[in-house]
């Protein structure tokens, strides 16, 4: 029996957990500081660190009683050290550094994206194996990425975004559209309303497997507010907000599903997966369940508590790179970038 303790503090949810063997999970805690940013309409990263600071070890402390167990029972320290906001990710390390130093636990440094695909990998029946390799799609905020996906800790990028993620993409048009933060939430909302089909937007196909957001976003603006748009410029009169939204939102699902089935054939997957914040997108997985069912292919996607940043993930990687052999000493860094 292994407990790991996760921590991850890569953007904007500082958060911990307990995981036993990679899968049971005794104890976690999120503090969410989309409240604090939605004012600003995206995430402020001098906030997001000194937010990080403040709720880290209440968090902590109430992540261990959850959980039933106390630091001198944990085995490994497992921490997000890439990719992310370095200000973010600092305090994070910072943190398990010093707990790893106080305590003499190994320190084990786990990439974010990867937890992520490993999180929509937790929740199956542990009796079920996973059919190595699927092709899996990281969509969020942050990143928009498909890789081929050989083993808990065996990753092989095969694409991602040139400009905008795809979580990105979604704020920035919530924002000219003046719908609020997140975006995410609100245009799947107000999509489910609209008409898919009352829009042409483009569908950004690159060569390989790469992704590209930014024309889609600017065949919004020129929808919403006329091919001669300046700055300031109001909404065109009489836009129906849920034909503009389900149109683009048609866009961006077309776009991640093509790829994402192209992986699968380039690699001859016998699995998807999808994972990160998009991934509870409705629109997204009714296409992709769809598609997956198809093709007699197993798809694995996170629950909505598991979609989002959260330290389930980060504990439950963390055991398999523990079993393996990944640890690091206290000259640990943190890496913005990382594939």
């Amino acid at each position: 029996m292994t407990l790991v303790l996760g921590v991850e503090s890569s953007c904007d949810e500082t958060a911990t957990a307990v995981v036993r063997d990679g899968h049971e999970v005794l104890g976690e805690r999120v503090a969410s500081q989309v409240d604090l940013h939605a004012r600003f309409g995206g995430v402020i990263p001098e906030v997001a660190s000194r937010s990080h600071l403040e709720a880290f070890f209440p968090l902590l402390d109430d992540t261990l009683e959850a959980a039933g167990v106390g630091i001198d029972e944990i085995d490994a320290l497992a921490v997000t050290n890439t990719p992310g906001l370095v200000g973010c990710l600092l305090v994070g390390l910072s943190a398990a550094k010093g707990l790893a130093l106080a305590t003499g636990k190994p320190l084990v440094p786990v990439n974010h994206v990867h937890a992520h695909i490993y999180g929509a990998l937790m929740e199956r029946p542990q009796e079920e194996p996973v059919p190595w390799p699927v092709a899996s799609l990281v969509v969020s905020g942050g990143h928009t990425s498909l890789y081929a996906s050989h083993g808990p800790t065996d990753h092989r990028r095969l694409g991602r975004t040139i400009d905008d993620a795809a979580g990105e993409a979604y704020d920035k048009v919530s924002a000219l559209l003046s719908l609020g933060y997140p975006g995410g939430p609100v245009i799947d909302k107000l999509a489910g309303n609209g008409d898919p089909k009352a829009f042409r937007f483009p569908r950004t196909k690159l060569p390989g497997l790469d992704f590209s957001f930014s024309g889609l976003k600017t065949a919004v603006l020129y929808a919403a507010r006329g091919p001669n748009t300046r700055r300031g410029d109001p909404l065109l009169p009489g836009l129906s907000m849920p034909d503009l939204a389900a149109s683009f939102q048609a866009a961006v699902v077309d776009v991640l599903v093509d790829r994402l089935l192209a992986a699968a054939e380039q690699i001859d997957a016998r699995g998807l997966v999808i994972c990160g914040g998009v991934a509870a997108n409705r629109a997204l997985r009714a296409r992709a369940q769809a598609e997956a069912q198809a093709r007699e292919l197993p798809l694995y996607l996170p629950t909505m508590r598991l979609a989002t940043d959260n330290a389930v993930m980060i504990a439950g990687l963390g055991h398999h790179l523990y079993a393996s052999g990944g640890v690091a000493d206290l000259s640990l860094d943190a890496a913005p970038r990382a594939d």
